[in-house]
């Protein structure tokens, strides 16, 4: 199980997503920067111990209406070989060091636990406390067994969000800009092979909820 340490960090992750947030192509904000708020997420685990792996909700109020992103981070103590493209920063920690924060969704660590996650052979975890499952967040999958220790995300970015290559023929789509709805817990729309929701504080104290991401067919 991740051990969550409370102590310092410079910068800050919401500092260095303040800077990277505007160069995506599914960025939603003006010429400003934007203004962030840390307001939700959870976390699985590496089993190794080595990755830090977080699905994090971020809120930009600069624009007229609040608009929630998702935000899947990876945190290591080295370089990944070959993900210089999907580098957020780097950052001090306070009981760990130097630490590099990845895209996540370039980082073959947290697409495997995904995979996992959807499958249901793993657990989400709370964002925030250690050893702490998240029962808020649900998850679903139709389909054959999954094999992805040799799984190499090749992931591409659009206006939509992300989206990459996953086994059996199917296409993983992250929602990076999170449209909340009415139902608790939020449904995929028919025919989606498999899926992940949960939810996260809004502006106003009110609990929002989403779809984060789907599995299709091709």
């Amino acid at each position: 199980m991740a051990v969550i340490h409370h102590t310092t960090i410079t910068p800050t992750k919401v500092e260095l997503l303040t800077t990277w947030l505007p160069t995506r192509p599914w960025y939603r904000g003006g010429p400003d920067a934007p203004v962030l708020t840390k307001s939700g997420g959870f976390r699985l685990d590496d089993p190794k111990g080595e990755v830090g792996i977080e699905f994090m909700v971020a809120t930009d109020t600069s624009t007229p209406e609040p608009t929630a992103y998702l935000l899947p981070l990876t945190y290591r103590g080295a370089p990944l070989e070959g993900a210089e493209q999907a580098l957020v920063g780097t950052m001090e920690h306070g009981v760990l060091g130097k630490r590099w924060a990845y895209d996540g969704c370039h980082d073959p660590v947290l697409v495997t636990e995904l995979l996992a996650l959807i499958e249901g052979k793993a657990q989400a975890m709370a964002q925030s406390i250690s050893d702490t499952p998240d029962s808020e967040v649900t998850r679903s999958y139709e389909g054959e067994p999954f094999s992805p220790q040799d799984f190499t995300p090749r992931p591409t970015d659009d206006e939509q969000g992300t989206q990459f290559p996953a086994p059996h023929g199917t296409t993983l789509r992250l929602h990076r800009v999170l449209q909340p709805v009415p139902e608790n817990p939020p449904l995929p729309a028919q025919g989606v092979l498999g899926h992940v929701a949960s939810g996260w504080p809004g502006p106003d104290g009110t609990r929002l909820r989403a779809v984060f991401m789907v599995l299709d067919a091709r």
